[in-house]
């Protein structure tokens, strides 16, 4: 009989489990943190891979995120014509992320540092990121 509850018992916690792993529903606000952290964290890695598609592809198209983005890559473009190598290199930390419905705020602190020949430059700073939900991506809007 004990045997039996405790089988019926495990059998319970791995169905709660599983139920709660579905990919389909809605999501919680932990994996919604998540995912907010990790768009912002994308976004710069693309940026240190000089991947500007793909860092576009983090930001509403035509917000202000957006066209700093193209500003960016524009500069970048322009040491090319000095150097034949350019490095961007990105550490951005993340935190008190706040959500609400399709809206997201997260603040970040880091630095930027970029080399091109003998050029250098490094900043850092620190600013509240805004995001928007745009299905089930979240996409960066402004600083």
């Amino acid at each position: 009989m004990k045997r039996k509850s405790i089988l019926l018992l495990s059998i319970v916690i791995l169905a709660i489990f599983l139920t709660g792993c579905s990919t389909g529903g809605v999501v919680t606000p932990g994996t919604d943190e998540a995912k907010v952290k990790s768009a912002i964290q994308e976004y710069f890695l693309a940026i240190n891979d000089q991947n500007w598609s793909k860092a576009k592809s983090f930001c509403v198209y035509g917000s202000d995120r957006y066209y700093a983005t193209c500003v960016l890559e524009d500069a970048v473009n322009v040491l090319y014509q000095y150097a034949s190598t350019v490095t961007i290199t990105c550490f951005v930390t993340i935190s008190n992320v706040t959500i609400n419905g399709s809206y997201a705020s997260a603040y970040g602190s880091g630095t930027m540092i970029i080399t091109a020949g003998y050029y250098y430059d490094s900043g850092s700073a620190s600013a509240t990121y805004y995001l928007q939900k745009v299905g089930n991506s979240w996409k960066i809007y402004a600083p």
